[in-house]
């Protein structure tokens, strides 16, 4: 219910950033379209939010013929977690990394990338696919889903609100002004960053606890967490994460340094394996 309310907040959010967007370039006009262009991509993010993040990321749903292995070893640890069996996709991608998308469990995709498969023996991809699964029992799926959706169309006008202000669109058309495009340019990218962080960062902790249960233990995560931290200190990154969808991983696909760390959308990774080790077996 929670998670279905702050869905809701995010998507409400969405049309006022359109809504004024459409505000600064058209006026009253631009206004009204921008409201039906708002309804028409809220409409989208809780529909086919799943497919938009799989086509972000090049990440292609498998069949058990494809990948016996992943496929069987997902079938397993979704009926320990009393879940739907969820498509399985993989990213090929050399850099280790995992997510999960998808409305609700009934339409839930877990993904992982072939860096992943080749780095990690079984306990360690068990409790790295059962942090997956209980991003999906606890129904974070969706609101990570649309956030991440979201965080790429605010991305799209903080661009066009850029080149509004250069061309100064809004003045000529009388519905704007550049100092308000100029701020919606710079502002916009942060608010997107500050979501994707308030949304995530709890509830990997939480993820954590959780897939630590459906393993039944919590010792292949925590492994797991351990060697993606080493990759992710050499700076390896996955090509077809984004700003706009880091916060849907295991672990932050992008470089972690610098600034970046201001605004992260995942807790340190230490404090997650010391929690993981502190937890019995």
């Amino acid at each position: 219910m929670v998670n279905n309310i702050k869905t809701i907040l995010l998507m409400c959010g969405l049309t006022a950033i359109i809504m004024l967007f459409g505000q600064l370039m058209g006026g009253q006009t631009g206004l009204l379209i921008a409201f039906g262009i708002a309804l028409v991509m809220n409409f989208s993010m809780y529909w086919f939010s799943s497919s938009i993040v799989l086509a972000q990321t090049k990440a292609q749903v498998v069949t058990p013929q494809e990948a016996p292995e992943l496929y069987a070893l997902v079938e397993h640890l979704a009926q320990n977690a009393g879940l739907p069996m969820p498509k399985v996709a993989i990213v090929n991608d050399s850099a280790p990394n995992a997510f999960a998308t998808g409305r609700n469990p009934s339409h839930a995709v877990v993904a992982v990338t072939r860096g992943l498969l080749s780095i990690m023996n079984r306990e360690e991809l068990a409790g790295v696919l059962s942090h997956e699964l209980a991003h999906v029992k606890h129904r974070d799926i969706l609101i990570c889903s649309v956030a991440a959706v979201m965080s790429s169309v605010i991305m799209l006008l903080a661009n066009m609100a850029k080149f509004t202000a250069i061309l100064g669109v809004g003045d000529r058309r009388g519905g704007g002004n550049i100092i308000s495009s100029l701020l919606m340019a710079i502002l916009a990218p942060l608010a997107a960053v500050l979501i994707q962080a308030a949304i995530s960062r709890s509830r990997e902790y939480l993820a954590d606890e959780g897939g630590a249960d459906i393993a039944q233990t919590p010792n292949g995560l925590a492994s797991a967490l351990e060697k993606l931290g080493e990759v992710s200190n050499r700076g390896i990154t996955v090509a077809s994460a984004s700003p706009s969808n880091a916060s849907l991983f295991i672990v932050n696909p992008l470089s972690s340094r610098g600034l970046a760390n201001l605004f992260a959308t995942h807790p340190p990774l230490e404090e997650r394996i010391q929690r993981l080790r502190g937890m019995r077996p």
